[in-house]
């Protein structure tokens, strides 16, 4: 009979050094789903998030070790608040510690919801957006980005202008990259770009609240140049937002391709 394996003896084969001098600049699991609480204005919404966990591998070192970072996802889980940008930093420096690594990367892509009301009816509705957390620390220093996906609805100016009635219209997705410099709700980066659009959206609108949603987008016609510009004025104007990538695509409805416009201040 095989006698039980001495767990106080197992070999730590990834512990082991390594003879090829190849440091690893990343290595660890990706999309991997795990719940997550994330502080959506005033109140604390249950999601499920796709992370990629990464560290660092020095050149002596064999491996590292995988099971910890889904370790580092149940600590996540557990927590008590919901997670935001302070609090996922903090969160990072426990994964390195964890990892036993001084360089590493997580990013956490996950769905949230605001609550929006009609604009004449008052119908109240949730729409989805999708968010993403990147936090990095290289040579000491940590990074870390909010990102949120917007779909808007844009109205061509020219069409406008050479069309004797109408406008071609379509949606349109705003992407917003930013480094926050103080704390800075997922909430308000929608705000950012729906206040831009020609139009925002709803999920659930009365016939009053589609002819206000088309006519408002017919009094303030935007290129896709228009509407990035815009959004990045608004962020040049907010002291809490510091670098920034502002990605907009038009899904056209007259063409088979879409259009698109970025402004970066990194």
């Amino acid at each position: 009979m095989n006698k039980p394996a001495d767990i106080l003896h197992i070999p730590d084969t990834q512990s082991e050094p390594d003879a090829r001098r190849l440091a690893i600049q990343r290595v660890g699991v990706k999309d991997l789903r795990y719940p997550l609480r994330v502080a959506v204005g005033d109140e604390a919404q249950s999601t499920a998030a796709s992370w990629t966990l990464d560290v660092a591998l020095p050149a002596q070192r064999k491996g590292t070790h995988m099971s910890r970072f889904v370790a580092w996802l149940e600590g996540i889980a557990a927590l008590d608040e919901p997670l935001d940008a302070a609090s996922l930093a903090v969160q990072h420096e426990r994964m390195l510690a964890l990892l036993d690594a001084h360089e590493g990367r997580m990013e956490a892509a996950f769905t949230f919801f605001v609550r929006k009301r009609a604009p004449v009816s008052g119908l109240s509705s949730l729409l989805d957006y999708q968010g993403r957390w990147v936090v990095e620390t290289r040579a000491g220093a940590q990074v870390l980005w909010m990102e949120v996906a917007v779909p808007v609805k844009s109205l061509c100016p020219c069409s406008k202008e050479i069309s004797d009635y109408g406008a071609h219209n379509q949606r349109s997705c705003v992407t917003l990259r930013v480094q926050p410099l103080k704390a800075l709700g997922w909430h308000e980066l929608v705000r950012f770009a729906e206040e831009s659009a020609s139009s925002e959206i709803w999920p659930m609108l009365k016939r009053p609240d589609e002819k206000w949603v088309t006519e408002r987008a017919y009094d303030n016609p935007k290129f896709v140049e228009d509407l990035v510009r815009d959004v990045a004025l608004r962020l040049e104007a907010d002291g809490r937002v510091g670098r920034y990538v502002v990605d907009v695509e038009n899904f056209e409805s007259i063409h088979n391709h879409s259009a698109f416009a970025r402004i970066e201040r990194v």
